[in-house]
């Protein structure tokens, strides 16, 4: 298995070389299968689990490999700060999948780099554990994602709230091209680099702009903004709420990227967060679509120079662009919602329809997966129908009227419910359980089980039922924390 980097062609302004810090006893405790197949790494018997965990650690460079920390700055809660970078990640390479995609194999949690500051550049277990989770079952979800090859303890401590057991995890990413990758060179206003950034980004991630001339800095605009909107209407449609939506972590891409303080909604409010550190509610579920507008906005700003010399000309027509993301994300949307509800298309007064049902949720504080799910149900179950009636009140008759209206039959109804409403999600409660289980066995097997269940989440069976539901308290006073 040989790696190759191409963002290192960029030059070392955009990056600084440095080389994992060995740690004592690397061991696999989490490995990704369906995903080694992808990146062929399966094709090679020879890689033993001692020496993947070698490899996936940062004891051990694969051939190719040249490891470097990434710059880039970043809105945090909305103030920026010019300089973060890689403080606790290494982007050793990049492998070639079977679809002749490239790919970034980075690891996090190996080791102090140049832009560490004050930190140890490592990352416990628990968190580990997390993100390896939530990335694989927002990728059953069909939702864009980073994901994670491997998790591997490393035998060493890490301090935290409390000491905790140290881990390297392997992260893989179509790049980690991040909006304040951009934001990092326009503060230092080189505009060069800004466009290297661009080429780098267009010949990555949006190839058919590669002719596009002087008109592909507004286009990957275009298509930036576009990716961002369908992965935001995506979450909303799962109840994620990423709850760190600051710029270095809005990827180019269009992927969900950091599962830090990250969690899932279950009964419904708009305003719900579970963020230790989001103590105003700035990235609450109802707020994500403003942010990413935000984020947009910033992401705008990086390319006046590139756009026009005329700075005003080239302020209105980014500002133009940026005025079509209400209506685009409401178009998107009301498309998500409508296929929750069942309808195959959307009419004037759907509107309401929509609205009025998340209006009962939230009044009647019902969970946001399991009702939706109730509802699908109901079309098929007279005893369901007459629990959803007897919650949702004159809105569920105003329901069944429109599907009606659609001279639809209902098996056609409930199938385009269930290919867009999860019946199993990875629920804070069992995520805490299965986390905590892990670290007091050292034992990944409850783990493997929760992610066999995750793999069918749009399928009701005997071994998803226990994880379909939770006590009606078991949201209450829980937070989620970044793990750094």
């Amino acid at each position: 298995m040989k790696l190759s980097n191409s963002y290192t062609h960029l030059g070392e302004i955009f990056f600084k070389t440095t080389r994992p810090q060995p740690v004592q006893d690397p061991r696999l405790f989490l490995w990704n299968s369906e995903l080694s197949e992808e990146l062929r790494i399966s094709d090679q018997p020879e890689l033993t689990p001692r020496e993947l965990a070698k490899i996936f650690s940062g004891n051990q460079l694969l051939p190719g490999s040249e490891p470097i920390a990434l710059a880039y700055a970043g809105h945090q809660f909305g103030n920026f700060v010019p300089q973060l970078g890689d403080g606790r990640a290494h982007l050793i390479g990049e492998l070639v999948d079977r679809s002749g995609l490239r790919k970034d194999v980075q690891l996090k949690g190996s080791g102090q780099t140049a832009f560490s500051r004050s930190g140890d550049g490592r990352y416990a277990l628990g968190p580990a554990i997390r993100e390896y989770i939530m990335g694989e079952a927002m990728h059953t979800l069909g939702i864009p994602t980073t994901r994670s090859l491997a998790v591997t303890t490393t035998g060493e401590t890490v301090y935290r709230e409390t000491p905790q057991p140290g881990a390297v995890l392997t992260r893989i990413a179509s790049s980690h091209l991040r909006v304040g990758t951009f934001e990092y060179f326009a503060a230092r206003q080189n505009h060069q680099a800004i466009e290297q950034l661009c080429d780098f980004a267009i010949e990555r991630h949006y190839p058919e702009l590669v002719q596009g001339g002087d008109e592909r800095f507004l286009q990957l605009f275009d298509k930036v903004m576009e990716r961002q909107i369908d992965l935001v209407v995506e979450w909303l449609r799962v109840g994620f709420i990423h709850g760190v939506m600051n710029t270095d972590n809005t990827a180019i891409s269009g992927e969900t990227i950091d599962y830090g303080p990250c969690a899932m909604m279950g009964i419904y409010s708009p305003k719900t967060v579970f963020s230790s550190i989001d103590r105003d509610g700035r990235y609450a579920f109802g707020n994500q679509p403003a942010i990413v507008q935000w984020n947009m906005a910033r992401f705008a700003e990086t390319l006046l120079h590139l756009l026009d010399k005329d700075e005003k000309q080239a302020i209105d027509t980014l500002g133009s662009r940026l005025e079509n993301f209400s209506g685009q994300f409401k178009q998107r949307y009301l498309q998500m919602m409508s296929s929750k509800l069942g309808l195959s298309q959307i009419m004037s007064s759907d509107d309401a329809l929509i609205f009025g049902l998340l209006d009962r949720l939230e009044q009647k504080q019902l969970d946001y997966t399991t009702g939706f799910d109730r509802l699908t149900q109901s079309l098929s179950s007279q005893s369901v129908e007459q629990k959803m009636l007897d919650k949702l009140g004159s809105w569920y008759p105003a329901w069944r009227q429109r599907l009606e209206s659609q001279q639809e039959n209902s098996e056609a109804i409930q199938e385009r419910m269930r290919q867009a409403n999860p019946v199993v999600i990875p629920r804070n409660y069992h995520m805490e359980q299965v986390i905590q289980e892990c670290l007091e066995s050292g034992d990944a097997s409850v783990a493997e089980v929760f992610l066999d269940v995750l793999r069918s989440p749009y399928q009701s069976t005997n071994k998803t039922l226990q994880f379909q539901v939770v006590p009606e308290d078991a949201d209450v006073g829980f937070q989620t924390f970044c793990g750094t």
